[in-house]
This record gives C-alpha cells, structure tokens and sequence, in this order.
C-alpha cells in the first residue's frame, strides 16, 4: 500500500516521526508555520532533558549532533528545604543525559530531513484548512495543538483530574550558576530542588546559543511566596527581576543559591525567559472524517504534562517511533489501525502522565517514607533516578501506597 503521511507540527514528536517513515522509505510531508532560521530570533520554547532513552533514538535517526561528554549530565541531586534542616542526595543514570536548547535542535532536525530529500511546507494552518489537509494525506497526523488543531480532539476526563494549573513556571537560561562543586568526581548534574508548600526548581545544564547555561525551571505553587515570579516583569526592570529571584532563591532553594557567582549571574539573553502555565490534558487519540479518512494525535497534542518530571518531550519521542512502526506496517489506516497504535505507545505515555500528576501533589505518607529511604539506599535512589527513561516502570513502583512500600522494603532497607 502506498502511503502518504501530513504531520502537522515540527516539534521533537513531529520530526522524529517525519525523520522515522523517511528511513522506512515513506513519504511524509511536515506543515508548520516557523522556518529554522526564524529559532534564533524566538523566545525561550521549554527547558528540556533528552534521557539516554531518546538520546539512543536520536542515533538510530542519525541526528545526534551533540555527543560531546561536555554537554551531557549523569545523575539527579535532590534537594529538600525543610525548615529543620536540608535533605540532600544523589541518583545516577546509567547512560547519560543531555538538554540542548530547542532552538537549536529543531532548525538542526528540519534541515537532516531536508537535506535528505523531505518536503517541508512553511505556512499557518487555519481551520478552514483542515478539510482539504484531511483528504490530501492517506494519514494526517497532528502533533501541534494551536487553534482548531487541538479542539479536535475530545479531553478524557477520567485522565486528566486537573481543570487548572497546578503550577505557575518561570523559566529561563541563566550565567553564573556553577553545574557542580570543583571537588566533585562527577560535577554536571540536575538538581531537583523542593520547597515544601512553595514548589520545585528543576536545574539543568543546557546548550544554547553562547555554549553550556544553567536552565532553572521554576514549578511555584499557586498560592505560595514563589508564585508571583510567573508575573514578574523582566523587560520593565531586568534589576529588579534579578534581584527578587536572587532573594527567593536564597529562601528557598539555598543548594542552588550557594553555587551562583552573584556578580555573573542573570539571564543569557533577555529572550531567554518563558512564564506561563499548564493544565495537564489526556485527550482522546484520534478523531474520524468522511471518506474514510483519519486524524491521530501525537505528544502534546494526545497528552500534555507538567514539565516537572521531564517527560513531555521524551514519550513524544518514544511515541513517535511506536506511530512510525505501526505506519510502516499497516495495512489500512482505520478503527483497528489506532487500536494498535494506542496498544503499543499508551501504557508509556498514561504512566508518564500519572506519575508526574502524583508528584504534583503533596507527598503521602508512602511516598514521605520512600525519599528518606532513597537518602539512605543509594541503589534504590539509583533505581528511580533511571526510571526516569522508563516511566512506565517508575509507575509499576508508585501507583498504591502499597507499591511504594513493597519497593522501599524489597531495597533490603526498611525505612520508619
């Protein structure tokens, strides 16, 4: 069966599905509305980690520009401000990760698949455009939520428990954060820092434009004294933006603070600041037209988490070679044919979705006594630390107050 296949967007699930039915030798057009020179000159997109998982996608695509030890990180340090004193301690990865700035990788992602004969079309896609877009492609596949794109596909709410954010980010790319301690055999970390009843900071060492910066994605709390840094205005005083940060940051995560050169530090560019909110979504798979014809969701679009557990971008990735494989193989585009898809890629990205919607909330009694198991049993730190590539896994471990403490005993270390 010939097969041509519309992916509407040219984010990392986009691409890497575009990229994917290129190697299997079939065509596949990419519609987006921004060209890659036009990335450079675009505010900050996310602040996004690569786990070994999508790193090794990347290399069976062909597209990992970034192997350089210099780039990469190998473990998670996490840090809790409790009022009677700090919590800290480390899980490793087996396989390293890496975060480069999105507009950097994506421009480098359009132009492999250009350069390799892939048809790109740069244009806006309207509503009124849907109709026409469904019965050009065998299969359209909508990997952007903008406008109409979006509303196409219904909500499930039996997935989705949140009608509202239930954080507030500030994100930006920063100088003058160390990555580590000069003494540490094993500096370049991220760091998850918490701050009981105010939220969590994500620090992660990132390539951008000008070599390695510190991103710190700030998961505030509604409510909480680190809320109003969604708000806060860069552009009216950049002094004064910096200087509340500084001071929010000694308050609440000092681990961090105590690594920033305070005569260096501030935004890389002023375009690097994102502040907004997510509500996250599960939205049903795929939605069906006249003529037989089918549209199927893919990352954001089919689910949208929090970027507090770095999922997002990484099951887009994993989603986009289980829609591949399955396209590769069908033999109709039909009821059945999502079946499959569903079969092979939901188990993964419903798990990454409820894993990171319990972190969202305050620990439970379970989960309060599986992180002071984790400071005391590096192994079982270690064990969380790489299910982070396996989100389905990690799920199998936290899904029941009885899962948690089934782990932390089967660790050999029994926590009170």
């Amino acid at each position: 069966m010939s097969k041509s296949i519309g992916i509407l967007g040219a984010g990392i699930g986009g691409l890497h599905l575009a990229l994917y039915l290129q190697k299997q030798g079939i065509a596949a057009t990419v519609l987006t509305d921004r060209a890659p020179e036009q990335y450079a000159a675009t505010r900050l997109m996310n602040t996004v980690a690569h786990h070994s998982v999508t790193i090794a996608r990347e290399n069976e695509l062909g597209v990992n520009h970034w192997d350089d030890p210099q780039v990469v990180y190998h473990h998670h340090d996490h840090f809790f401000n409790f009022p009677d004193g700090g919590l800290l301690f480390r899980g490793a990865f087996q396989r390293p990760s890496r975060a480069v700035d999105y507009r950097i990788y994506l421009p480098a992602l359009m132009k492999d698949f250009e350069d390799r004969g892939g048809l790109i079309e740069y244009a806006s896609i309207q509503d009124d455009d849907i109709p026409a877009l469904v019965s050009r492609f065998d299969l359209l596949v909508v990997s952007t939520g903008k406008g109409a794109l979006g509303r196409m596909f219904a909500h499930r709410p039996e997935l989705s428990p949140y009608t509202r954010p239930q954080r507030l980010l500030c994100v930006g790319l920063y100088d003058g954060v160390d990555h580590g301690s000069p003494d540490d055999d094993d500096p370049r970390g991220v760091t998850l820092s918490v701050s009981p009843g105010h939220g969590e900071m994500i620090v992660i060492p990132t390539l951008s434009f000008g070599g390695m910066k510190t991103a710190l994605l700030m998961e505030n709390i509604p409510g909480g004294d680190m809320a109003d840094l969604v708000s806060l205005s860069y552009d009216a005083n950049p002094a004064a933006f910096r200087q509340t940060l500084l001071d929010k940051l000694e308050k609440h995560h000092p681990h961090t603070y105590n690594r920033i050169d305070t005569h260096r530090f501030g935004l890389a560019q002023p375009l690097d600041l994102l502040q907004g909110a997510v509500v996250p979504t599960v939205r049903q798979s795929w939605v069906a037209f006249d003529g037989d014809k089918l549209a199927i969701a893919l990352g954001d679009v089919h689910s949208v988490v929090d970027p507090l557990m770095g999922q997002g971008a990484n099951m887009a990735s994993y989603a986009a070679f289980e829609l591949g494989k399955a396209i590769t193989d069908a033999v109709a585009f039909d009821a059945r044919f999502v079946e499959d898809v569903d079969r092979a890629r939901e188990n993964r990205v419903l798990a990454a979705a409820r894993w990171t919607n319990m972190m969202l909330q305050p620990p439970s009694e379970a989960m309060g006594r599986l992180i002071f198991a984790m400071s005391q049993d590096r192994e079982l730190c270690d064990e969380f630390t790489e299910n982070f590539n396996y989100p389905e896994r990690q799920w199998d471990r936290l899904a029941s107050d009885k899962r948690i403490h089934a782990w932390i005993d089967r660790s050999g270390r029994i926590a009170a």
